[in-house]
This record gives structure tokens, sequence and C-alpha cells, in this order.
């Protein structure tokens, strides 16, 4: 059975960290790119950031570039996203979503086709 299970968010203040966790089964971390989207309220929801399967790299969407940060532990299975100088325009539902069904790397929420039931992180004074 996959499954991928988020943890880590929270309310913290303008300026603040958090690191969120994505702890998967039924398939391997290192076999699929998977990342992170995010949805506000009220819009589409947003790609964040991914990890490639291949060869390990990984890509920011520019507002969060030089503030988040993606890792993976392949022994434990869990992903993670350190984020930084959080501003209140990151309050969202954080996803962590896996593309298993497909090879490469995609910018598109809709490319994704396995899905953690969100986490959510609130920022705000």
């Amino acid at each position: 059975q996959v499954q991928l299970v988020e943890s880590g968010g929270g309310l913290v203040q303008p300026g603040a960290s958090l690191r969120l966790s994505c702890t998967v089964s039924g398939f391997s971390l290192d076999m699929s790119t998977i990342g992170w989207i995010r949805q506000a309220p009220g819009k589409e929801r947003e790609w964040v950031s991914c990890i490639s399967s291949s060869d390990g790299g990984t890509d920011y969407t520019d507002s969060v570039k030089g503030r988040f940060t993606l890792s993976r532990d392949n022994a434990k299975n869990t992903l993670y996203l350190q984020m930084s100088s959080l501003k209140p325009e990151d309050t969202a539902v954080y996803y962590c979503a896996a593309r298993r069904l497909s090879q490469g790397w995609s910018v598109a929420p809709d490319d994704y086709d396995s899905w953690g039931q969100g986490t959510q992180v609130t920022v705000s004074s």
C-alpha cells in the first residue's frame, strides 16, 4: 500500500523556520520524482520543489529559492523540506507528492499521482 505521511507544519511568525517531513511506504523514495506542492486558501495548487529520482537534483519555484531546501534520506524513506525566512505568503497546506507511474521531472501538480494528506503551515504575527 502506497502512503505518504507529512508532518512538521505549524503556526510560526514571519522570519521563522520550519522543517516538513514526508515519510513514504509502498515504494522507494529514490525511484520516483518527489516533492512538495502547496495550496493557499482560494488559490490554485502551486508546485514548490522536487527532487529527481535519477540524479538527486533539486529545483524550486522562484518565490522560495534561497529560503527552502529539499533533501531526502533514502534509508529512512523520508523527504524533508527545510523552510527558513518564512513569509506570510508561504501560508498554505503543503502536500508531499510523487510521480510513481511516470518518469521525469515536472512542475505541474496534475502530473503527480501519489499524494499525502497535507500539513498546514501558517505564517502570521
